[in-house]
């Protein structure tokens, strides 16, 4: 590992686990516990860092001193980037899905201000983008950049994400993880130990494609997960009333902050569960908190929903 990868990560906090205490569980005789990666860093937050830790590694080894990658306005990938970039004091290019009409979002102003060049480009565009899956791919990419497909997808980053299985030392019988990608899920399910079983909750609609990413970018078949497609609220960012009631009440009964789009919904899905009864009383249930709570910006209702 280069240096400068040493020294940004030895500025980290640890990723603890917190027990969360709740009359549901009790009466259910579930135990859940909470990976809080989103502890991690102020910014470079959650699975964020788990999958940049080492394509930046496979960056810096090939001399590259550009990082381009793509995302939306309030993309949290992109956000870590431009952030990563400018500690390195590498230039950093952002495709951001759309036409810019209007004020740059919070997340993007960040990145701006930490040096990452914005360029926006049609959605039709953004879609063609998704089919160049390795660092070399992209086309007319310079001599020096380095290409990272959206959310950092690529299957380097799931050593990154295996390292966040590997420091939980509690036995649990399900580790649970939300999913944009699928790539911190298929990290997971080669690092989980034999009798443990992986469960991810879709945060988008129609997310049946997933099935075939994650195996995609598994070295081989596995069998000991699941893809959890019912609690998406309507498509990727979607909300609704019951969910930020949901993420409310979390907050005030736990003192841990959410955010709508991943690890919100996760949580909303795996309470649901345990009151629908789909997991055995005794076992116990490690979820993941992926970060990302900056992109409660673009929710009003979030604004102050931080510890």
């Amino acid at each position: 590992m280069q240096q400068e990868l040493i020294n940004l990560e030895q500025s980290f906090q640890d990723s603890i686990l917190t027990k969360i205490n709740d009359p549901l569980l009790d009466q259910h005789q579930i135990e859940l516990w909470l990976k809080r990666d989103d502890l991690l860093h102020p910014v470079i937050s959650g699975n964020k860092w788990r999958k940049l830790k080492y394509l930046l590694k496979h960056a810096l080894s090939l001399d590259s001193h550009t990082l381009i990658s793509m995302g939306g306005v309030y993309s949290n990938h992109l956000h870590a980037l431009a952030y990563v970039g400018q500690t390195l004091q590498l230039q950093t290019i952002g495709l951001i899905r759309g036409d810019q009409t209007h004020a740059l979002t919070p997340t993007l102003q960040d990145a701006s201000d930490w040096g990452m060049i914005l360029k926006f480009v049609s959605r039709t565009d953004y879609r063609l983008l998704r089919k160049y899956q390795n660092w070399h791919d992209l086309p007319d990419l310079p001599p020096d950049a380095y290409w990272l497909t959206e959310g950092g997808a690529q299957t380097l980053a799931l050593q990154g994400v295996a390292e966040l299985a590997s420091e939980i030392s509690l036995p649990y019988d399900w580790l649970c993880a939300p999913c944009g990608t699928g790539t911190t899920l298929a990290g997971l399910i080669n690092a989980v130990p034999g009798h443990s079983r992986v469960l991810g909750f879709a945060a988008l609609k129609n997310a049946g494609f997933l099935y075939k990413d994650i195996a995609g970018l598994l070295p081989e078949p596995c069998h000991n997960w699941e893809l959890n497609l019912d609690y998406h609220f309507g498509g990727f960012a979607q909300t609704s009333p019951e969910l930020f009631c949901f993420i409310g009440q979390f907050q005030n009964q736990t003192g841990i902050s959410l955010e709508p789009v991943y690890t919100g919904k996760m949580l909303y899905g795996l309470y649901d569960l345990i009151k629908k009864r789909t997991f055995k009383p005794g076992q116990r249930i490690i979820a993941i908190h992926t970060g990302g709570l900056q992109g409660n910006r673009g929710f009003p209702q979030c604004t102050d929903n931080h510890d």
